[in-house]
């Protein structure tokens, strides 16, 4: 499952790991001194503190979930939070999180089978699941405060893929998937400065992907098609970037495009 790149780490375990304890690094940093208060555009309703302890959560119910390397899925998400009793002790708590994270990753063989979402039904899909989860917190939180997002162009890359490669699986959580169907249109996405290119398929059962669709060049025909830097199409994918930005060449279907975004949302 894993998706090329320049570097040829970006896609690893170990590189994984290695991101979601220097990303977490970053957003510690971020919140440090910053008012909690403040809302987040990019997530409706929320504010630096609920978006804090959203991924802090997250990163020790996967934890969780590694340790015990689970073989059907979960009847409960209760974890032991250990919520701070003050908002200045959050920047703490979430260095915390990913620490736990680490502590399990250093006792899980990431190639052993287990019960996940998406595609990959193994240790390993935890890992990366968790590091997209706290990396476009992170960009959320820099949205927040006002910073525009530094990523990573082939950890991007990679999440794009992740991303495109579990959204059919993603329909018990994200309903509005089941409705991504069609009679074959197909939607292009193509990084501009790293490795990544990826066909969707519409079908009347659901939609495929096709990773770096043979013989398609730059200007390889589907109905619609959206270039742009692996970071764009990584916010892309996750809604905090619009199809219509200046950060992307578009070609062909709006509507299709306006249609994906609305039902790949999650």
């Amino acid at each position: 499952m894993d998706m090329p790149n320049d570097s040829g780490r970006a896609s690893s375990p170990a590189a994984h790991r290695d991101a979601i304890a220097a990303e977490t690094a970053r957003f510690v940093e971020l919140i440090k001194g910053a008012d909690l208060a403040t809302p987040v555009p990019s997530c409706p309703g929320w504010t630096l503190v609920d978006l804090v302890r959203h991924t802090g959560s997250v990163q020790r119910w996967f934890s969780v979930l590694l340790r015990q390397l689970v073989q059907e899925p979960p009847r409960s998400r209760d974890v032991e939070l250990r919520l701070p009793m003050k908002e200045d002790g959050y920047a703490d708590w979430l260095a915390t999180s990913a620490a736990e994270a680490a502590s399990a990753f250093a006792v899980t063989d990431p190639d052993a089978p287990m019960w996940a979402w998406g595609a990959d039904q193994h240790a390993r899909f935890w890992m990366r699941r968790m590091l997209f989860e706290t990396l476009v917190h992170r960009a959320d939180a820099e949205l927040a405060l006002g910073l525009r997002p530094v990523i990573d162009r082939d950890l991007a890359a990679d999440g794009v893929d992740e991303f495109l490669v579990n959204l059919p699986f993603a329909a018990s959580f994200a309903p509005k998937v089941a409705d991504l169907r069609g009679n074959g249109e197909s939607i292009r996405f193509r990084c501009t400065d790293t490795d990544g290119d990826w066909l969707v398929r519409l079908r009347p059962d659901g939609f495929g992907i096709d990773r770096n669709p043979t013989n398609a060049g730059p200007s390889a025909p589907a109905d619609a098609a959206v270039h742009g830097a692996a970071a764009d199409l990584l916010l892309l994918m996750y809604g905090r970037l619009d199809h219509g930005s200046a950060a992307f060449e578009v070609v062909g279907s709006e509507d299709l495009l306006t249609r994906w975004s609305a039902d790949s949302e999650f």
